[in-house]
């Protein structure tokens, strides 16, 4: 009898024993899954214009942009030059791997009515923003809290070549002539230095294999060419939302993830934004800084709507967004509407 019990209690902790250590396993595996280091890049090409929102052709009427975002690497580490930079950065969030950014961009701007050759000076200035821009990013190690710091570096002026590339469009489309570009802002070199903190802090399963999340982020710009407190609010519901924290945009639109993380198989999640800036300069209704030049009277309050839906699969990730923007200038007459596309390759 005591040898029976003696044999029964060696199996109960045998068994307690492979429980126990499939337990640590599984803990192990999931600790690892969510604090893996991310060794691939994203090459994004975003492209918005009014034509995709409204069939329009004003305001903000174009945005190209190219970036890349490099691999995460953990911090401090000194053999490697992104993260021994970002080991000197200020208040680096504990934790936090880094990633190095790189853009290309041009953004047109217009007004209402470009078949005038002589454009209505209380509205929106002719006006070309073209930018070269670099920053890190800190990502957290379970990817649910970004903190970007960017620098954008670049020209306002004939020398944007916006002029160049709207009327060589609407030529190849058949479009109409815009007229105006004689009229627009000076050459003038500009900057911003654009801080961006993005944050999941609610996330839950809905049913029918769907997940939904809440993903505040707040902001600053500064600079000759924008200075703005941002803040707003990203709704999303679809299948893995662990991927990004929303699609890339063209500032100042609400920020996305400049980075994505694989999928298994296809992937994909609609999502519903909310979002404002305390403006106190744009240079492109402002005017030039150092010269005179065409301008209207800002408003210091403007909002952003946005919806869309992101596509994954695997590495390939394709987003829509349309967004309504409220008044930006006095005498503005209606809210702009435009649509973004974004497509990205992790690689």
């Amino acid at each position: 009898m005591a040898g029976r019990k003696r044999q029964n209690g060696l199996r109960e902790v045998a068994a307690g024993g492979v429980v126990a250590l499939g337990l640590a396993l599984s803990i192990s595996t999931a600790a690892m899954a969510q604090t893996s280091v991310d060794e691939a890049g994203t090459l994004n090409l975003i492209i918005e214009n009014d034509l995709f929102g409204a069939g329009t052709d004003r305001h903000f009427t174009h945005g190209t942009k190219i970036s890349y975002s490099s691999r995460e690497f953990e911090v401090p580490n000194q053999d490697n030059p992104i993260a021994l930079v970002a080991g000197l950065v200020p208040f680096w969030p504990d934790g936090a791997r880094a990633r190095a950014s790189y853009a290309l961009g041009q953004n047109i701007y217009t007004p209402e009515d470009i078949s005038a050759r002589v454009p209505d000076p209380n509205d929106r200035p002719y006006a070309g923003w073209l930018y070269l821009s670099s920053g890190l990013t800190a990502v957290s190690p379970d990817a649910r809290r970004s903190d970007s710091v960017v620098l954008e570096l670049g020209v306002v002026g004939p020398a944007s070549l916006a002029e160049q590339v709207q009327v060589g469009w609407h030529e190849m489309f058949g479009f109409p002539d815009p007229n105006g570009w004689d009229a627009q802002l000076e050459n003038e070199p500009g900057f911003s230095l654009i801080y961006e903190h993005t944050r999941e802090v609610w996330r839950s399963p809905i049913g029918a294999g769907l997940n939904a999340d809440l993903v505040p982020n707040v902001g600053f710009s500064l600079g000759n060419v924008a200075t703005y407190l941002s803040g707003g609010v990203s709704l999303r519901i679809g299948e893995d939302l662990s991927t990004d924290l929303g699609p890339p945009r063209i500032r100042p639109s609400l920020p996305g993830s400049s980075y994505l993380r694989p999928a298994d198989g296809f992937n994909w999640y609609t999502f519903a934004s909310l979002g404002a800036r305390l403006v106190g300069r744009n240079i492109f209704l402002d005017g030039n800084t150092f010269t005179d030049s065409p301008s209207v009277e800002k408003r210091h309050l403007v909002g952003d709507m946005q919806a869309g839906i992101v596509l994954q699969y695997e590495d390939l990730r394709l987003s829509y967004t349309y967004t309504l923007r409220t008044e930006e200038f006095i005498g503005q007459d209606q809210v702009n509407r435009f649509g973004a596309l974004g497509l990205s390759f992790r690689f």
